[in-house]
């Protein structure tokens, strides 16, 4: 049993009590506390678990107790999707995607100009359409940035258009599914 009165507590039976004879000092039972000495110093009260004073002791965790932290989890349905956020946020998906697709259409066409691929494929395709008259297919001429560039922003408003309407037209087949069996579960569980 560990003692957590204080420092002023032990050594509180007379030395004559404890060889045998019974009497005490100041007139206090067994297990009392002597009356203390005003001192100047200002009054700390014991404290229960002594970190400090201690050595050797180290407060261990009963058995049993558990040593990690439980995660708190929580099964969420997604019952219904609003058609109108639906339709929000493909829409601003779709613009990112048809930018990205832009930008990559250009990049791709740098790329293989300076490697001279439109050079060679276009002299091979030319050689192989043309007769004594004519020089044949021009692929260059065909295949330049702008045209590219024009075809590739034709084809990311269509996706815009496509893709909106597709992810509308989803949120409301979700929520007549969602009527029947009542929609995804989820479970989230808190991140430690």
């Amino acid at each position: 049993m560990t003692d957590t009165r204080g420092p002023g507590t032990s050594g509180q039976y007379d030395t004559s009590y404890a060889a045998g004879k019974g009497k005490q000092s100041g007139g206090a039972l067994p297990g009392e506390r002597q009356p203390q000495q005003q001192s100047s110093q200002p009054y700390h009260p014991p404290q229960a678990y002594q970190q400090g004073n201690q050595t050797g002791s180290v407060r261990r965790p009963r058995t049993g107790a558990r040593t990690t932290p439980r995660t708190r989890k929580a099964r969420l349905r997604v019952a219904k999707a609003d058609p109108w956020s639906v339709m929000k946020v493909s829409f601003l998906l779709s613009i990112a995607l048809g930018i990205c697709t832009i930008v990559a259409a250009a990049v791709l066409w740098m790329v293989m100009d300076a490697m001279g691929v439109f050079s060679t494929v276009g002299g091979t395709i030319s050689e192989a359409t043309g007769s004594n008259e004519s020089n044949g297919f021009d692929l260059q001429s065909f295949l330049s940035l702008p045209r590219v560039l024009m075809f590739t922003s034709i084809i990311a408003v269509i996706d815009v258009v496509l893709a909106t309407a597709l992810a509308t037209l989803g949120a409301f087949i979700y929520n007549l599914s969602a009527g029947f069996v009542g929609g995804v579960e989820l479970t989230l569980a808190e991140d430690e």
